[in-house]
């Protein structure tokens, strides 16, 4: 049994992986979706300025739970501020990567949400780029580029990786 985290910032193509990666009868979950998040007071470091700032974050108790019970690979994916208390249940942390410019132009342009539309959003998600995605490389064992890349060829090219023994100690 493996399980593999699939992160990266906004617009990466984290969502349309776990949905490639269902098509090929793989068990994938997406963390970012509601059930597995939740807005809270941001208390880390890159917090906005002001007392209401939020953050989008996963519910550790009950990502713990479902990593602890995989049974057979388990392939999850989102991004999260806590999500390296979550690394000793993982074998596999793959880190989806793009362009500046193509993430801008995928958040302007996505359908499935419409985070990052707005101007303060992708203001945002461009400040926290600079930050965080350093820090999720250092993290990573696998990197894909997936601005000229199909979902398809990514979720291959995870799912693969994610059969591999584990690059995690």
């Amino acid at each position: 049994m493996t399980r593999t985290l699939i992160t990266g910032m906004s617009a990466t193509g984290k969502s349309s992986t776990v949905l490639a990666l269902l098509a090929h009868g793989h068990r994938a979950v997406d963390l970012d979706a509601d059930g597995w998040s939740e807005r809270v007071l941001d208390d880390t470091a890159w917090a906005e300025a002001g007392a209401d700032a939020t953050d989008w974050r996963w519910h550790e108790g009950r990502v713990r739970h479902l990593l602890e019970d995989a049974v057979g690979p388990l392939f999850v994916a989102g991004t999260s501020s806590n999500q390296g208390t979550l690394y000793g249940l993982l074998d596999h942390v793959d880190q989806l990567t793009v362009p500046t410019e193509v993430a801008r132009h995928r958040l302007a342009t996505r359908t499935t949400n419409d985070f990052g539309k707005a101007p303060d959003e992708l203001s945002r998600e461009l400040e926290l780029r600079e930050v965080v995605e350093p820090l999720l490389l250092a993290g990573a064992c696998l990197v894909v580029e997936t601005s000229t890349t199909d979902p398809d060829a990514v979720a291959t090219a995870v799912a693969e990786h994610g059969l591999q023994p584990a690059c995690r100690a």
